[in-house]
């Protein structure tokens, strides 16, 4: 009888947790990926809902924004010795202009855009589809020509110590140093990072900082090409007058932005809304 009660009792475990125990395990409990595909959908559908010219400004924000990473990664290798292990610590300088970005909540291409995608394959329709046309080309647009701004300031204005230029100048360089199909694939692993922390957010909850400079410092230190992050880089050089436009063009914004759209967009985007489609 004894025995009988207590199999009773241990029926549902639950019961046997206080409210603020069943609190904890909800809180600690990973949501299903089906939540957090609906968030990044809503996130989406917002996204869509926002006109061109909001598009516009915030993009034009984020372009000039994302230059600080430019500047912090400047200042870090200026004062580093030339050891191997310095390159390790200048990039956790590139984290900074996508921690200003994604938080202050501006459009970024390969982040935000990459929302507008889930809607689209959930309704496929033609009307979807070319807003999600406009949103991103507005937007990698805008990105490029606040890209252009910064760059142009920082080159122009008396604002950094020459051993900063020098710094800045060679991670310039450094991000034309592949050809064409190398510089694409490492924009396709760049696109793929960063297009994974809308979909790794919801789940983060208060770590989203963690999520995003972890995200981010794999692109630097892994040297994948950001067509954002690293336009601003290139284009200093090309106002500083060492790099010609067509080199800029040709051998890094056309291939990273191929890379950046097949890995973040198209890629990250179908295999996350897949694995929901599947269940």
């Amino acid at each position: 009888m004894i025995q009988a009660n207590e199999a009773i009792q241990h029926e549902n475990p639950e019961e046997d947790l206080t409210d603020k125990e069943k609190d904890e395990v909800d809180r600690r409990t990973l949501i299903r990926a089906a939540v957090t595909h609906e968030t990044v959908r809503r996130q989406g559908e917002d996204e869509l809902e926002r006109t061109t010219l909001a598009l516009l400004i915030s993009g034009l924000a984020a372009g000039m924004a994302i230059g600080f990473s430019m500047i912090a990664q400047g200042v870090l290798k200026a004062h580093l010795p030339d050891a191997e292990w310095s390159r390790l610590v200048s990039k956790l300088g590139y984290c900074a202009g996508f921690l200003i970005v994604i938080l202050g909540r501006k459009q970024l291409y390969t982040e935000n855009t990459l929302t507008a995608v889930v809607p689209l394959l959930n309704r496929r329709e033609a009307k979807a589809f070319l807003n999600v046309v406009r949103l991103l080309s507005v937007v990698l647009l805008a990105n490029l020509i606040g890209a252009h701004l910064f760059a142009w300031f920082a080159a122009k204005a008396p604002v950094l110590d020459e051993s900063v230029r020098v710094a800045i100048r060679e991670i310039g360089h450094e991000a034309l140093k592949g050809r064409f199909l190398e510089t694409m694939c490492k924009g396709i692993l760049a696109g793929w990072l960063i297009a994974l922390i809308p979909w790794l957010s919801p789940a983060a909850a208060t770590s989203r900082i963690g999520v995003i400079t972890f995200l981010t410092y794999l692109v630097g230190i892994g040297q994948f090409s950001h067509v954002v992050a690293g336009s601003v880089d290139v284009l200093y050089n090309v106002m500083d007058g060492s790099v010609a436009w067509s080199h800029y063009a040709l051998n890094f914004l056309i291939p990273t932005a191929v890379g950046n759209t097949l890995g973040g967009v198209v890629l990250v985007a179908l295999l996350n809304y897949s694995q929901v489609a599947a269940d």
